[in-house]
């Protein structure tokens, strides 16, 4: 007798129910991302961050000294699996995370104000610039949160919290009619 496991994603169904088109206000899972930590061995920091920002189709955020997210929506993960050993694997170690990790994107007019409810970090664009990101409480749950447009943030959690953040990221989001689904 065998088993059968299937595939979800774990927000699946803390989606069910909410409307298809999104508000101005929004709040998109990502359903399938590739998501790696990469460390940079000692003494090799710069190195490794000139050639993390050297990669094509993959977004980098910091997220602690020596230490990056390497997070990518197009490219699958055996195929950044790939790319990053075929750096110098004497200068950084890379650990794959895609399974572990929920991507949730939050955009709109009034992002900050929803995430002023659930981040003690000041998103302001003069303290948090796009590009920007940063490991923080998220929800009072740990999270890596980037700014990635003017109005636009996405926040890196574990798999297994995803839900809490999404209940309370919904919440906090209410009074701006804040809406869920999966990217397109």
């Amino acid at each position: 007798m065998g088993f059968a496991f299937v595939n979800r994603h774990p927000l699946e169904d803390h989606l069910a129910g909410f409307e298809v088109g999104p508000n101005p206000n929004h709040l998109a899972v990502v359903r399938n991302p590739a998501i790696f930590s990469v460390l940079a061995h000692a003494g090799h920091e710069d190195w490794a961050n000139a050639a993390l920002s050297a990669m094509s189709d993959v977004s980098v955020r910091r997220a602690a000294p020596a230490e990056w997210l390497v997070v990518s929506e197009t490219l699958p993960a055996e195929s950044l699996a790939r790319d990053l050993a075929a750096l110098d694997a004497t200068r950084l170690s890379f650990f794959e995370q895609s399974d572990g990790r929920a991507l949730m994107r939050i955009s709109g007019p009034s992002v900050r104000r929803i995430l002023a409810k659930c981040v003690a970090v000041d998103l302001h664009p003069s303290n948090f610039a796009e590009g920007h990101s940063a490991n923080m409480l998220c929800c009072h749950v740990s999270a890596n949160v980037a700014r990635i447009g003017p109005d636009s943030f996405e926040i890196a959690v574990m798999r297994s919290y995803s839900g809490t953040v999404f209940e309370e990221l919904m919440e906090m989001g209410r009074e701006f009619a804040l809406t869920a689904s999966f990217a397109l």
